[in-house]
């Protein structure tokens, strides 16, 4: 098939686009390499899907429609694979305005740009951030998911609900995929996991938040793909569909620090802090639907992937 995933310079959707590729589809990635983290990490996850056959990679934005229509036309698109987005929790507090744009704005092209150009399926990132405080764990698709901490887990439930209305009343496929804190190599500076492991090896000290008293459903990023892909393909899904894509085992935050501790060979100095406004205490996915539907199954552990994760990184940084 011929798919279109945006955010294909970023970290899931590069990853997804290299995949897709492997599997011989032909991709066109569309990405507008904003500045929220390094943009040379960005440029060298591009270079490998540019040496890759069956890509083209385009710079846009999500909000510019004729763009997006120009390049269903041209490339005569299957389905959509819709990654793009402003990420991260915390960063939507100090900058509101960026998650407008990029995440309701640019998704509501995405959705029309699905409406009129027969589009038959559309794949499209939604958070665990949507589960909020939720206390009740495992968190289930059926859950209530009404009270968001955070603007950026607003956008992604906001991005649901456009997405069942636009799939009622257009007919097309709309599959929102709930991702739980994906973690690997060519993975986001943002994050905790890398943030510490480059804390650890300049002897700086690790910010540890809530006092180490969390718990994440850490997914390794090829468990993730195979999640995304299935979405993509899988037969028997309904017109509207949620699923959570997790490991399906929170891990306290202290033993990802041990295990990146073992794996670098380095003791961590700590800094414990005060719980972040936007954050939860616990994210832990319920992955039954996702396991009857889409055959998926994570298989790394995070003491594994972690591993992956610190080679990579030692060689990227060289």
């Amino acid at each position: 098939m011929k798919i279109l995933v945006t955010g294909s310079a970023g970290f899931i959707g590069f990853h997804t686009a290299k995949a897709l590729l492997a599997d011989g589809h032909e991709v066109v990635g569309l990405d507008n390499f904003n500045d929220y983290y390094d943009v040379g990490l960005k440029e060298a996850r591009h270079a490998q899907l540019e040496a890759m056959p069956g890509y083209a990679g385009v710079r846009g934005d999500l909000y510019d429609y004729e763009l997006l229509h120009q390049l269903i036309q041209s490339h005569r698109i299957d389905r959509i694979c819709h990654l793009a987005a402003q990420a991260g929790v915390r960063y939507s507090i100090q900058n509101p305005f960026a998650y407008q744009e990029s995440n309701l704005k640019g998704f509501l092209n995405i959705l029309e740009i699905c409406r009129n150009h027969d589009i038959s399926r559309l794949v499209y990132a939604s958070s665990s951030s949507v589960y909020g405080g939720n206390t009740k764990v495992p968190f289930c698709e059926t859950d209530v998911v009404d009270h968001p901490v955070s603007l950026y887990a607003a956008t992604k439930k906001a991005n649901e609900l456009m997405a069942h209305a636009y799939s009622h009343l257009y007919g097309f496929q709309a599959v929102g995929l709930r991702f739980f804190t994906v973690y690997g190599p060519w993975g986001r500076p943002d994050m905790a996991y890398w943030l510490f492991t480059d804390a650890i090896l300049r002897k700086r000290p690790i910010k540890v938040f809530n006092h180490g008293d969390m718990q994440r459903d850490f997914t390794y990023i090829d468990d993730i793909v195979l999640g995304i892909k299935a979405a993509l393909f899988a037969e028997g899904l309904d017109p509207y569909e949620i699923f959570n894509l997790g490991n399906n085992q929170p891990e306290q935050l202290m033993d990802m620090i041990q295990y990146l501790s073992d794996a670098l060979g380095v003791e961590p100095e700590l800094e414990m802090l005060p719980m972040q406004d936007g954050d939860v205490h616990i994210t832990y996915a319920d992955i039954d639907k996702a396991k009857a539907k889409l055959g998926y199954q994570p298989s790394v552990s995070l003491r594994e992937g972690l591993e992956h994760f610190v080679r990579w990184y030692k060689d990227y940084r060289a």
